[in-house]
């Protein structure tokens, strides 16, 4: 048999039997995000008996443990209005600039970063800035702040974020800093 069929049927009988444990222990594992006293997931299966039992809500703590979705508290634009569903013309990728100001707390912020409220402020200024010449308003923003971040599909961003970038005019700056989890963010779609 020549060496390159036997190598063949050696990698092919090595990814059966990792093909074959990962099925093997795939039923045995709890998702870590499920909490373990889950009555999802502790309850034995119902019976005809108990298939008309009433149903109990979750004690409190166990519907706390559930954690809250990423995006959860980022669907509201600065003005206060929730945001809408994106119209049917929409773009399905967008490319943008961002002036980022930060904050403590904010996803990868410094720890000697200013207050939420100082960063609003300066946010607000700079929001100002950006739509008379974003390009030289992104380089008075934090590290991260970029003229063009690159394109962004639908999906990846929080939904106001995707909301703003997708509804506005190529060129368009937007208005108000956006509260996102790394910190206030003013955009331009630039495609």
């Amino acid at each position: 048999m020549p060496r390159w069929a036997l190598v063949l049927l050696a990698t092919l009988g090595f990814a059966g039997l990792g093909f074959a444990f990962y099925w093997s222990t795939r039923g045995s594992r709890v998702p870590e995000h499920v909490p373990s006293a889950s009555p999802a997931h502790s309850a034995p299966a119902p019976s005809a008996s108990s298939v008309e039992a009433p149903v109990e809500a979750l004690p409190e703590e166990a519907a706390s443990a559930v954690p809250a979705h990423p995006f959860s508290g980022y669907d509201t634009l600065p003005d206060g209005r929730k945001i809408g569903e994106l119209p049917g013309d929409a773009p399905r990728n967008v490319s943008f600039g961002v002036v980022l100001v930060t904050y403590k707390g904010a996803e990868r912020a410094p720890s000697n970063s200013r207050e939420k409220t100082q960063a609003l402020e300066i946010a607000k200024h700079l929001a100002v800035d950006a739509k008379a010449n974003f390009d030289d308003t992104v380089k008075k923003g934090d590290p991260g702040s970029n003229a063009d971040a690159g394109s962004v599909p639908r999906g990846v961003l929080e939904p106001v974020l995707e909301y703003v970038l997708f509804t506005m005019k190529k060129g368009e700056v937007y208005s108000d800093p956006i509260d996102t989890p790394r910190g206030y963010w003013i955009v331009r779609r630039n495609q």
